[in-house]
C-alpha cells in the first residue's frame, strides 16, 4: 500500500528540499556561465574568419555529440589522471558537475544564439554603422534586444532540460535531488513514495520556470519605446 504519511514527510522534509536547492544552485550557476560564453561564441560563429568559425563549430560538434553521462565521467574520473591539479580538495563533485554541464550547455546555447543573431536583419546593423555606432554598441543596442525575443523560448526550454540533466550527477556522488532520493530508498525500500516526492519537486521547479518564461515573453513582446 502507498504510504501517504511517508510521502508527505518526504515532500515537506529537509533532505529532499536540500537536494532540490542544490539542484537549482547548480542549474543556475551552469546556465549563467554558459550564457556568457555562448553569447561570445554565438557572435563569433557568424564571423567572416574561417578559423574562428571552424573552432566554434568543432567545439559545438564535439560537445553536442558526446553523451552528457560520458562527459561527466570523463571530467570526474579522467581529469585527475591528466593533471595533479584536479586531485586537490577543491575538485569536488559539485565543481566537476558544474564544469561538465557547462561544457555541454555552451555548445547547445551557442547554436540557439547563433540562430537568433542571424535572425536580425543585416541591414539594421549596416544602418547603425552608417550612423556612427561602434560594433559593441550595435551588438548591445540593436542585435541583442531583437535576438532575445527569438531566443528566450529556446533558452528557457534548455534550462528546463538542464535542470533535469543534473540528475545524471548522481553517478559522481553529488548529493542533488535524485542522489538523496536514492539514499532514502536504499534505507527504507519505499520506491513509490520517494520517487513521487522527487517528482513533486521537479514539477514544481519546472512550473516556476514555465511561469517565468511566459512573463519574459510578454515583457519582450511589448517592444521598446
Amino acid at each position: 500500500m502507498f504510504d501517504y504519511h511517508l510521502f508527505l514527510s518526504a515532500v515537506f522534509g529537509w533532505p529532499l528540499a536540500k537536494g532540490a536547492l542544490l539542484t537549482m544552485v547548480l542549474s543556475i550557476s551552469v546556465m549563467t556561465c554558459s550564457l556568457i560564453v555562448a553569447t561570445l561564441f554565438g557572435s563569433v560563429a557568424g564571423s567572416q574568419r574561417k578559423a574562428l568559425r571552424w573552432s566554434v563549430g568543432g567545439y559545438v560538434w564535439l560537445f553536442r555529440g558526446a553523451p552528457a553521462l560520458l562527459i561527466l565521467l570523463f571530467v570526474w574520473n579522467g581529469l585527475p589522471q591528466l593533471s595533479p591539479v584536479f586531485r586537490q580538495a577543491w575538485f569536488t563533485p559539485f565543481f566537476a558537475a558544474f564544469l561538465a554541464l557547462t561544457l555541454i550547455e555552451v555548445a547547445y546555447l551557442t547554436e540557439i544564439l547563433r540562430g537568433a543573431f542571424a535572425a536580425v536583419g543585416k541591414g539594421q546593423r549596416e544602418g547603425a554603422a552608417a550612423l556612427g555606432l561602434h560594433r559593441w554598441q550595435i551588438f548591445i543596442l540593436i542585435t541583442m534586444p531583437q535576438a532575445l525575443r527569438v531566443a528566450v523560448p529556446a533558452l528557457i526550454n534548455e534550462f528546463i532540460s538542464l535542470l533535469k540533466a543534473t540528475s545524471l550527477a548522481t553517478v559522481i556522488s553529488l548529493k542533488e535531488l535524485m542522489t538523496l532520493t536514492q539514499f532514502a530508498i536504499a534505507t527504507s525500500f519505499r520506491f513509490l513514495e520517494w520517487y513521487g516526492a522527487a517528482l513533486v519537486y521537479y514539477m514544481l521547479m519546472v512550473s516556476v520556470l514555465t511561469v517565468f518564461q511566459t512573463r519574459i515573453e510578454r515583457l519582450l513582446s511589448k517592444g521598446h519605446r
